[in-house]
């Protein structure tokens, strides 16, 4: 057997910090009546997700039969897509909301304000007190 198979693996990895989701797929929520609005807390009374987890996962296998609200963490595009078909729509619990005209999810926090241009970039403004001590510093040396 080669040595490096014989030696122990050490050193860092990331599984501490791996974020682990529960998946649920379409054909399980169309146990749910149309209109319901399905977030975690139903998901968990119903029993399709149980433990610890970092988010919920909705995943596109199977059809849904009827429109739902659906709220999560992640969606497949292949889910969004069969649920918007179905009548339903897709909320983002993160904050995050559809932009149609890219067809991306953007974060609502990192976007400017349209009456506000530039308000999300920091100030490059030299401050008085900068400005007279550099003045200070160039006096000094030509002397």
């Amino acid at each position: 057997m080669p040595l490096i198979r014989r030696l122990p693996k050490r050193g860092f990895n990331n599984a501490a910090f791996h974020k682990h989701y529960a998946i649920v797929n379409l054909e399980d929520l169309n146990e749910f009546k149309a209109g319901t609005a399905v977030n975690e807390q139903l998901l968990r009374e119903s029993n399709l997700v149980r433990g610890h987890f970092a988010g919920i996962k909705i995943l596109g296998d199977g059809e849904l039969k009827h429109g739902l609200k659906v709220e999560a963490d992640k969606v497949s595009a292949a889910a969004r897509e069969k649920i918007e078909k179905a009548g339903g729509t897709v909320t983002l619990r993160d904050g995050r909301v559809r932009n149609e005209t890219q067809g991306v999810d953007v974060d609502v926090a990192a976007q400017e304000t349209p009456g506000e241009p530039g308000t999300n970039k920091k100030s490059t403004k030299k401050t008085p007190a900068k400005a007279k001590s550099r003045a200070k510093k160039k006096t000094s040396r030509q002397s």
